[in-house]
């Protein structure tokens, strides 16, 4: 006799193929489906320390768009690891160069992320790193040319696992 409000339970018997095809199936997507379960609108909130440090690097005024190039993936699956490599149009001559490269995230508990020192003899503005990002999130690198003028590029990477704590 069965009660109205239980449920029944229907086993099925997998052969080992289709267990392994399903199991598959859930490692490779999981990441995915967790990235397109995250709110798109946590990639633009600035916290108060980014604030803070880009208020100090840009001392109130506004960088130029459009001459520096960061490339970052758009889904990092391991915040631990994220590669970034950043380039500056620039001719890297003594008259012209870039002073500076900083790397600022808007959402880990440390805004500053890197700073990178150059001058004209590195012959090309590039660098290249690994950085942490503890959540999907805005980074923007600003370059500091030897002219004063203040440049920067901004992407955004979703971020399936974080990698900073606190």
């Amino acid at each position: 006799m069965t009660r109205p409000d239980t449920e029944l339970l229907t086993i099925s018997v997998m052969n080992r193929r289709s267990l392994l095809i399903a199991g598959g199936a859930a490692v490779l997507l999981s990441p995915l489906m967790a990235a397109a379960q995250e709110p798109p609108a946590q990639a633009s909130e600035r916290s108060g320390v980014f604030e803070e440090a880009y208020g100090a690097l840009t001392a109130g005024g506004t960088p130029l768009e459009g001459k520096v190039t960061l490339e970052l993936p758009d889904i990092a699956e391991n915040g631990n690891f994220v590669p970034l490599t950043v380039n500056v149009d620039s001719p890297m001559t003594p008259e012209n160069y870039v002073k500076a490269i900083h790397i600022l995230s808007t959402g880990n508990p440390v805004a500053r992320v890197a700073s990178f020192h150059l001058s004209p003899i590195n012959g090309i503005a590039k660098v290249q790193s690994r950085i942490r990002l503890a959540k999907t999130q805005d980074v923007i690198a600003l370059a500091q040319l030897s002219s004063g003028v203040l440049l920067a590029g901004t992407a955004t990477v979703k971020v399936t696992i974080g990698g900073c704590s606190g």
